[in-house]
């Protein structure tokens, strides 16, 4: 073999282990939270391959009291950031309020904060105008969009019970789609604490 077709040879192999390596890395990434990707609706919702706990952001109700997504430790969480000015968001609102009606706080918490510049009440009048049963919160300084890295709207971050973001969605999802609401009750409920 001459020294020219060794190195075709060789470069052809590092492309197939590049390539095979590449599809077995998309795979890995592309697997749910329960090692099979949701499918259809949830085809959004990515894994994370190696959970990370998330930020200790803040973010104020209506009443204008603080909270701390580690005040839902112990159940599932779906964070949702929105503003009323993304119409994928707008769209996207009373699909979360279905989802929650449908699964149950108990399994799954559903945390949709407005990022955008409103005060609680006109966060309460859009959601009730556009028929999303959901609690207010807001983050009008941002510090959720730098905290996760948000570069787009809306933004959904699944967090196990153990406060560990396991998936994320960049961009619309029909949550309230039959196959959603399957997989979301699917989720483990939470441990019950021992008297």
């Amino acid at each position: 073999m001459t020294p020219h077709t060794r190195r075709v040879l060789l470069a052809w192999l590092t492309a197939v282990a590049v390539v095979v390596a590449a599809a077995a890395l998309y795979v890995r990434l592309e697997s749910s939270v329960h090692g099979a990707r949701p499918a259809g609706a949830l085809a959004k919702l990515v894994a994370d391959p190696q959970p990370k706990t998330i930020p200790a952001v803040a973010f104020a109700d209506a009443g204008g009291r603080l909270h701390k997504l580690s005040a839902f430790r112990g159940r599932h969480v779906l964070l949702n950031l929105w503003a009323t000015w993304c119409a994928p968001c707008v769209r996207e609102l009373p699909a979360l309020a279905h989802l929650q009606a449908a699964v149950g706080s108990q399994r799954l918490t559903i945390v949709a904060v407005n990022i955008g510049r409103g005060t609680p009440a006109d966060t309460a009048a859009f959601l009730k105008a556009h028929h999303a049963d959901l609690t207010v919160y807001l983050d009008t300084n941002s510090a959720f969009l730098r905290a996760f890295g948000a570069y787009g709207l809306p933004l959904s971050v699944l967090i196990d019970p153990e406060g560990r973001e396991v998936a994320r969605a960049v961009g619309a999802v029909k949550w309230d789609a039959p196959e959603s609401i399957v997989y979301f009750r699917s989720l483990a409920p939470p441990a019950r604490k021992s008297s």
